[in-house]
C-alpha cells in the first residue's frame, strides 16, 4: 500500500449511470458504462499516483526507461489490485450509501471484481519478477499491506498502519527494482516516509468521518476526532517537511531542488489546509493534494540526495 494505499475515499463517488441501478425496469449499463465501472473499481487516482512514483524513482536511479516503466505499470497494477478487493469489501457497507460506486450501481459484478483483482495482482507480481527475487518479495509485501487494510484493519484504530508501512515500500521496491540495491540514503527516507504515510492515513480517514459514522465504522479519525485527528496529521505532515528540508539544504542542493521541494511543499501544505474544511468533497481533494505534494517532494529529495549520497 503506497501513497498511497488505496483507500475508500481514493474513488470520488459519481452518480449511478442512467439504468445502471438493480430494480424493476432498470436499463442494462452500456458496455462503455461498464468499462468505465472497471476503471473506476481500480480506484484509479492512487493506482497512477503510485505507479508514477515508481517510474520516476526508477529512473533517478538510473533504470532504464523501458525497465521503469514496468515498474511503474506493476505499481499500477498492484495498487489497481487492492483498491478493488477495497470496493469488494465495501459492498455491505456502500448499500444505500454510495449507490454511485460501480458495484452498488451494477456496473460491475462481484465475480468480475474478483477477477480484476486477481489479474490485476498477478500482473504486477510478473511485472516485477524480471527485475530480480528480492523486488519480487516487496512486491509480495506491497500487495500483503494493501490487503492487511482492505481485510482487516479497515474500520480500526488500526487503519492507519497500512499506510505507514506502505509508504516506504514503494521507493524501495523502485529502486530496489532498477538497481538491486537499497542505498544508505533510505535510512532517513524510509523513517520519514513512514511518518508521512501516518499522517496521509489520518487525511484520508478524515475524508470519510462523517460516512464512517452513519455506517459505525470505527476509524482512527473517529478516534482522535475531528479537531485532533486533523491537528495530529498536521504535525506529521510538519514533521516529514521540515526533514526534507534541512536534508536539502544539509546536502547543499542546488537551487532548482530548493525550488521544487518548495512547490510540493505548498502543494502539500494546501491538502492540509482543505482536510480541515467542512466538506467532506473538500476534505477528499485535500488528501489527493496532500498525496500528489508527498509524491513529488519524495521524488526531488531523492532526485537531490542520491548523487551525494552515492
Amino acid at each position: 500500500m503506497s501513497s498511497s494505499t488505496s483507500a475508500s475515499s481514493s474513488t470520488s463517488e459519481k452518480p449511478a449511470a442512467r439504468g445502471a441501478s438493480p430494480g424493476l425496469g432498470a436499463v442494462s449499463p452500456t458496455a462503455a458504462a461498464r468499462l468505465a465501472g472497471l476503471v473506476r473499481l481500480t480506484h484509479p487516482f492512487p493506482s497512477l499516483l503510485d505507479g508514477g512514483a515508481a517510474l520516476a524513482i526508477a529512473l533517478i536511479a538510473g533504470a532504464r526507461p523501458l525497465d521503469a516503466l514496468r515498474l511503474g505499470a506493476a505499481m499500477v497494477a498492484l495498487q489497481a489490485a487492492i483498491g478493488t478487493v477495497n470496493d469488494l469489501v465495501d459492498v455491505p457497507r456502500d448499500a444505500g450509501r454510495k449507490p454511485g460506486k460501480p458495484i452498488p450501481a451494477g456496473l460491475v459484478g462481484a465475480t468480475g471484481a474478483t477477477l480484476l483483482a486477481l489479474v490485476a495482482a498477478a500482473v504486477g507480481l510478473l511485472l516485477s519478477l524480471p527485475s530480480g527475487l528480492p523486488t519480487g518479495v516487496v512486491a509480495v509485501a506491497i500487495l500483503g499491506v494493501g490487503l492487511l487494510y482492505d481485510l482487516w484493519l479497515r474500520g480500526t484504530a488500526w487503519s492507519w498502519l497500512p499506510f505507514a508501512l506502505g509508504i516506504p515500500l514503494l521507493p524501495v521496491y523502485a529502486w530496489l527494482g532498477a538497481t538491486g540495491r537499497v542505498p544508505e540514503l533510505f535510512l532517513v527516507l524510509i523513517p520519514t516516509a513512514f511518518i508521512s504515510g501516518a499522517g496521509l492515513a489520518i487525511a484520508n480517514a478524515l475524508a470519510d468521518v462523517e460516512r464512517d459514522a452513519d455506517a459505525g465504522v470505527r476509524s482512527v479519525a473517529r478516534g482522535l476526532g475531528p479537531a485532533g485527528a486533523w491537528t495530529a496529521h498536521a504535525m506529521l505532515q510538519a514533521t516529514v517537511v521540515a526533514v526534507a528540508l534541512a536534508s536539502l539544504l544539509g546536502v547543499g542542493a542546488g537551487i532548482p531542488m530548493l525550488i521544487g521541494a518548495a512547490g510540493a511543499t505548498a502543494v502539500l501544505l494546501a491538502g492540509v489546509s482543505l482536510s480541515r474544511n467542512g466538506s467532506s468533497r473538500a476534505r477528499e481533494r485535500g488528501w489527493e493534494l496532500e498525496a500528489v505534494g508527498t509524491a513529488l517532494l519524495a521524488a526531488v529529495w531523492i532526485a537531490a540526495v542520491a548523487p551525494v549520497a552515492g
